[in-house]
């Protein structure tokens, strides 16, 4: 279960207080302390795994597998064999050949199976998806302060993929080249990266990612043809810069800048928890039996690309000689 998992649980009480259709049965933990102190706070009980609570709750529908990434396929098989329907915590596996069997797994078995990438529900995100033309230069920054979870794996499966997951949704184009450099500071695995993605769309993408910053920054910033579009994931809040017409030839809304050609413009956002949000959805998935908003197939395709990442950073640090290098310095 973890610390995520908890949130989890969280969130599927309170939305069964708020009248969903929906009923938290349990929390599965090896740990059993730390899966007791959960169900005692959230009004469920608790399981050492997940055969014991499939054993004697056989109603269970639907499950949340926020088990550490190696894990996901193992549970995420035993459950949706069982006839439950899943919601894997990004990233999705391990490997591509776990995350294409665990595809297989949900075809199989008919399985409504949707991959947790978060920030598709984050409000801001939702708010800037009608604005899309033709994406063509993106800026991510992704920084948080150290913490000692998700620590077996690199900051870019940990953090940069949920932006990884965004422009590929946003850009809808294959990648046609990665550069990337990444460096270990305060643990065995790269803790902060760059990135350089070109699109054969030709989009380009830089994203910078790290998990050993002094401070939290969560921000997407894009340029379209007569527009920058801001993006802040933790404010949920969108920025509009357009300059001159827009696309239908008549004059861009918003207020007027120091240039007068430019006018900026805040859409409007309704805040929500994306946790609340992803929760919810994949209920309504599971309970009209649809493709959720974000199966597993996405999953799959921000892992292919954030392995291909790990490679070229690897390919980096032989070719600069950093192999097996860890500095101890905070940026």
């Amino acid at each position: 279960m973890g610390v995520f998992g908890r949130n989890h649980a969280r969130v599927y009480r309170e939305l069964e207080q708020q009248g969903e259709p929906v009923r938290l049965v349990g929390v599965v933990d090896p740990n059993l302390d730390r899966a007791d102190a959960v169900a005692r706070e959230f009004g469920c009980r608790s399981f050492g795994s997940v055969e014991q609570m499939l054993t004697t709750h056989s109603e269970i529908r639907a499950a949340s597998v926020a088990a550490p990434t190696v894990h996901h396929l193992e549970v995420s098989r035993a459950l949706m064999e069982a006839g439950v329907d899943v919601l894997v915590e990004k990233p999705l596996a391990a490997s591509l050949a776990e995350a294409d069997e665990l595809v297989q797994l949900a075809f199989t078995h008919k399985r409504v199976a949707q991959v947790g990438h978060l920030e598709r529900f984050n409000p801001a995100v939702r708010a800037t998806i009608p604005l899309l033309t033709q994406p063509m230069f993106f800026e991510v920054h992704r920084l948080s302060v150290f913490t000692p979870r998700s620590l077996d794996v690199d900051v870019v499966l940990d953090l940069m993929i949920h932006d990884l997951d965004i422009v590929l949704s946003f850009v809808n184009s294959s990648v046609k080249e990665v550069r990337a450099v990444g460096l270990p500071i305060l643990s065995g695995k790269v803790d902060i990266a760059n990135v350089r993605l070109e699109f054969d769309s030709g989009c380009v993408a830089n994203f910078t990612a790290s998990r050993v910053s002094t401070e939290r920054v969560r921000k997407l910033r894009f340029f379209q043809p007569n527009q920058y579009i801001s993006v802040d994931y933790g404010r949920q809040e969108v920025l509009v810069f357009t300059l001159g017409a827009d696309g239908s030839g008549a004059v861009a809304s918003g207020t007027p800048t120091v240039n007068p050609q430019i006018k900026v413009a805040k859409p409007p956002v309704t805040s929500e928890e994306p946790l609340h949000a992803e929760l919810k959805s994949f209920l309504h998935a599971v309970q009209q039996r649809a493709t959720p908003m974000v199966p597993l197939e996405d999953g799959r395709r921000a892992l292919a690309l954030a392995l291909d990442i790990v490679a070229a950073i690897r390919d980096h640090e032989k070719k600069v000689g950093l192999t097996n290098v860890a500095t101890r310095s905070i940026i």
